[in-house]
């Protein structure tokens, strides 16, 4: 008789079909040897609907949700139908929109691939703060106009990344590891947390600020605050004004957190430059001024994982199940009294 150690529990998948050939490519569930390898059946079960007579059966016996973009609520009623079903690992961040109260209340434990999804999101951060202190995409464009060699002798002496100063709002999963993969610049890296001290931004190797302060001090600040009741517009018309001259702003959060009218009142003055990879709303109208302000990059939320990087989250998700089926708890759990900090 398998042990807990080495057992592998029943499991479904639970995400939009959309969801799971991008996750899983044109092998479908069965192609992920990853989950094949940590659970039964296999192929797993893909359920978009978790209300059907269909599903019901394969929630009867499943212990363990893998859910992705696009699960359904996990409500009470699914939960009556899956009487065996202990654990929910999600394939990608939040997992506000299906783990409802009804799974706290059981005592469902609960995994994210959060972590997973913060590396590309530090990549792309990491890489528009050093574009930015060489203004790369303004000059590729005044280049592409002029089409002859410039002077590198004659650029103005504010340009460059040696000793610049980069802001970082909140020490979120995906700041922190924007402060980590900043380590080997010759930047000085300032930090907003209302909930990091001295101390513990000292362990980060930043200084913790004010957020007035960070905005007023740094040539870049980078914002990975997530979008809450309280957070909705924390980026101010007052800090956007705080910002020097030339400054950037950089937003791979959501687009509420900043107030983006003021942001483009300054972008178009050309005041402040901005790297957005979020707006509000999230595809700009087209007549908006953003679009046409050459001192502004606009990405279409390309930032997390997307393309192969989608293989990571899948590979965390079967590592959590794994860890689970053998005792050892989540690596990467979602704890209920965390959820008014995470979005």
């Amino acid at each position: 008789m398998p042990t807990r150690s080495d057992r592998r529990p029943r499991a479904a998948l639970a995400m939009s079909r959309e969801a799971a050939a991008a996750l899983f490519g044109t092998a479908g569930p069965g192609g992920s040897a990853a989950l094949a390898a940590v659970c039964d059946p296999v192929p797993l079960p893909l359920l978009d609907d978790l209300t059907t007579a269909r599903a019901r059966a394969v929630l009867a016996g499943t212990e363990v949700l893998v859910t992705g973009w696009g699960c359904p609520p996990v409500d009470g009623a699914v939960l009556a139908a899956a009487p065996r079903l202990r654990a929910i690992a999600h394939t990608a961040g939040s997992v506000r929109g299906h783990v409802t109260e009804a799974c706290w209340e059981r005592g469902v434990e609960v995994s994210s691939a959060a972590a997973a999804n913060a590396l590309p999101v530090a990549e792309y951060t990491v890489a528009m703060i050093l574009l930015a202190g060489k203004r790369v995409p303004e000059r590729a464009r005044a280049y592409r106009v002029a089409r002859e060699r410039h002077d590198p002798l004659g650029v103005d002496r504010s340009l460059g990344n040696y000793g610049r100063t980069v802001g970082i709002c909140s020490a979120s999963l995906i700041g922190r590891r924007v402060i980590d993969l900043l380590r080997p610049y010759d930047l000085r890296v300032l930090l907003y947390d209302p909930y990091v001290g001295d101390e513990e931004a000292a362990a980060l190797g930043v200084r913790a600020t004010g957020i007035r302060e960070l905005f007023a001090a740094s040539d870049v600040v980078s914002v990975h605050t997530p979008l809450l009741p309280a957070t909705r517009g924390l980026v101010s018309r007052e800090l956007l004004a705080a910002l020097r001259p030339g400054a950037t702003l950089i937003n791979t959060a959501r687009g509420g957190v900043v107030d983006q009218e003021a942001l483009t009142e300054a972008a178009v003055a050309g005041r402040l430059h901005a790297v957005l990879d979020v707006t509000e709303p999230e595809v700009l109208p087209p007549g908006h001024p953003l679009w046409e302000c050459d001192n502004v990059l606009l990405t279409p939320h390309l930032a997390g994982s997307q393309g192969n990087e989608l293989r990571r989250l899948v590979e965390l998700a079967a590592g959590e199940v794994a860890r689970w089926a053998a005792g050892a708890g989540f690596a990467h759990p979602v704890r209920r009294e965390r959820l008014a900090f995470l979005a």
